[in-house]
């Protein structure tokens, strides 16, 4: 095997044994062998070393400039060098990719949900592929919008054989656990606290460091993820471009028998071949998996009255097909100052047009419901009314307002949707779920009716009828 050398080695201080290249968005140029990417054109006539050509496109060929993302290839065999598709003799059937109310077996609700966290079986080898679950979605790949929500569980590394999703984009978010993702690109060490996002048509495999891992996916169907707009912010802020880390080229020499595993429409499908699926010796474009460490986040908020939406903690963003807004937002909450003087600090009482699944990465996080534990999951649909409870609604009304760190220790993690969403009959049927106990906003009362006595005076003072007339 071979990797690119030099690259940008950004580890963070957590033993990351890879090399990347940093910048959110960029056209990357990466070889493992000096001199294999060609000068001057993508398809030579050949390529050194007897290399093919292959270009793989993120987006259709005819979209703008700025929108369109493309990579090539230069590779030991080409990926059309297998023996043929078959139907997965093992499937998982707790994925799901159409959501519609039409599917008896999906729901929709207005109550609150969650899940205790996932654990990988006790008893069995599942690998990340076979250990993914699907609570949530809306949409379609068919329709080429969508989102979907996953958990996954799995204790048993990827063998040989490559893992490639052709319904949409995964977004990977470890919270126990680390992944070793090897892609066509090159190698990346994803940690609890980091993100990774693979993109639709790519193959790639995981193998476990820690011998079993437990996170989120979001997977979007159209769009692929970008940074938000930052607007007044200017230039900086948020998520930076340079913070994002993205493989540098790597391969394995290797012509015994793989088998790639494709999911489409939520079915898997299977091919095996006589060649390693990584053994890009060179690559180049612009249509690239990455990595981002979420502590590199640049949170924003109010230095003076009210809070801001949270919005502002908006890390990465996909456009629905509706001008101006987003199919999926993904949002982070951690430790920061407060400082908004004469504010009700917290999040207020709230009714959202979106929906919102928000997991717990480390750390507490007070206001969900009980059981809100790292890895565990929890759901509103849009104008489900939510809030914090009687205990933080009292002291954030009548504590002193002092600067102060909050969420100390912890990182949450939102992704939210413009879409309404189906439940699948997993996540309604599991033994994980519960839901929020109503019981949590006992405690608040109708604080009005106390001040009766001096409602009346007050109407009285300004000549207007009584609270009985009224």
């Amino acid at each position: 095997m071979a990797t690119a050398q030099g690259g940008y080695a950004i580890g963070r201080g957590k033993g990351d044994p890879y090399c990347y290249q940093v910048g959110f968005g960029n056209t990357f140029a990466s070889e493992a062998l000096p001199d294999t990417l060609p000068i001057g054109q993508n398809n030579p006539q050949k390529s050194k070393y007897g290399l093919y050509t292959e270009g793989v496109n993120g987006t259709p060929f005819t979209v703008p400039r700025n929108q369109n993302q493309h990579s090539w290839f230069y590779r030991i065999q080409p990926s059309v060098a297998h023996g043929g598709f078959v139907t997965a003799e093992k499937q998982n059937p707790y994925l799901v990719a159409e959501f519609s109310l039409l599917d008896p077996k999906q729901i929709m609700t207005p109550t609150q949900l969650a899940w205790h966290p996932h654990e990988p079986p006790a008893n069995e080898q599942v690998t990340f592929v076979y250990g993914l679950k699907t609570m949530m979605g809306n949409g379609s790949p068919m329709l080429r919008e969508g989102i979907a929500i996953h958990i996954y569980a799995c204790n048993a590394n990827m063998g040989k054989e490559a893992f490639v999703n052709s319904d949409g984009d995964f977004m990977i978010v470890p919270v126990l656990g680390r992944l070793d993702i090897q892609t066509e690109f090159g190698r990346m060490m994803v940690f609890p606290g980091e993100i990774a996002v693979v993109q639709r048509g790519l193959k790639w495999k995981v193998t476990l460091p820690d011998g079993k891992a437990v996170g989120y996916v979001q997977e979007i169907f159209g769009m692929h993820y970008e940074l938000p707009e930052l607007g007044p912010l200017g230039a900086s802020g948020l998520a930076n471009p340079r913070d994002f880390e993205h493989p540098v080229a790597h391969f394995d020499i290797d012509q015994t028998l793989w088998e790639v595993t494709y999911k489409l429409g939520s079915r898997l499908f299977t091919c095996k071949q006589e060649h390693t699926p990584f053994d890009v010796v060179a690559w180049h474009g612009n249509y690239v998996p990455y990595k981002y460490d979420l502590d590199a986040f640049i949170a924003c908020g109010s230095l003076t009255k009210d809070h801001s939406d949270p919005s502002i903690f908006t890390v990465l963003t996909a456009r629905s097909k509706t001008s101006g807004v987003a199919l999926a937002d993904f949002a982070i909450f951690k430790e920061r100052w407060d400082v908004a003087n004469r504010t009700f600090r917290p999040p207020y009482f709230h009714r959202n047009t979106a929906s919102e699944v928000l997991g717990l990465v480390y750390g507490q996080y007070g206001g969900r419901s009980d059981g809100f534990t790292p890895g565990a999951l929890s759901f509103e649909t849009g104008f489900c009314p939510h809030g914090v409870a009687e205990d933080v609604y009292t002291a954030a009304s009548e504590g002193e307002l002092v600067p102060r760190k909050v969420q100390e220790g912890a990182l949450m993690v939102m992704f939210e949707s413009s879409m309404m969403m189906t439940i699948t009959e997993y996540a309604m049927k599991t033994n994980k779920r519960h839901e929020h106990e109503p019981g949590m906003w006992n405690g608040l009362d109708a604080k009005f009716m106390k001040y009766k006595d001096k409602i009346e005076a007050d109407l009285k003072t300004a000549g207007r009828p009584p609270l009985a007339k009224l």
